[in-house]
């Protein structure tokens, strides 16, 4: 290694290959490899988003159909098998609250929560949650314990 044959890291220098607008000699001259008129020649130009050239947008070409309410409250789902599987572990022992499921990452803090049915609950536990499916109520009371809606 000597002198003669230092150079950059690769990618440290950045040169872009064209310099336009710098005269007719430099061959980039001119309109600057912009082409005559249209609006991609004048400065300031930005394309609308999903615009295609004036072909008819696949936003506007895909059929519309359907209706989503805007009010709809999404639950977060918990089923039966996972609150079993929180006592065989040990982690909780009678009772199931919002913030015991948020520590067990079964929720988070802006959910809501919907305990299902699914799955089999043996212990005898206090569930509190915002909604309950009527045969996770009814398999919660079935072994000993309550449902409470917040």
């Amino acid at each position: 290694m000597d002198l003669s044959n230092l150079k950059p890291a690769k990618g440290a220098v950045k040169r872009s290959s064209k310099r336009v607008g710098r005269g007719e000699g430099s061959g980039k001259g001119g309109t600057s490899t912009r082409g005559h008129k249209g609006a991609q020649s004048r400065s300031g130009y930005s394309k609308k988003i999903g615009f295609e050239g004036g072909q008819m947008p696949l936003q506007r070409r895909v059929p519309k159909f359907g209706f989503t309410n805007r009010n709809r409250v999404e639950y977060q789902g918990v089923n039966l098998d996972k609150l079993q599987m929180l006592v065989d572990n040990k982690t909780v022992n009678d009772t199931v609250n919002f913030d015991t499921l948020i520590e067990n990452g079964m929720a988070k803090k802006k959910d809501k929560v919907k305990i299902l049915g699914g799955g089999e609950l043996k212990a005898s536990l206090k569930v509190t949650a915002h909604k309950f499916t009527a045969s996770a109520k009814a398999a919660i009371e079935a072994a000993g314990g309550e449902a409470i809606n917040l």
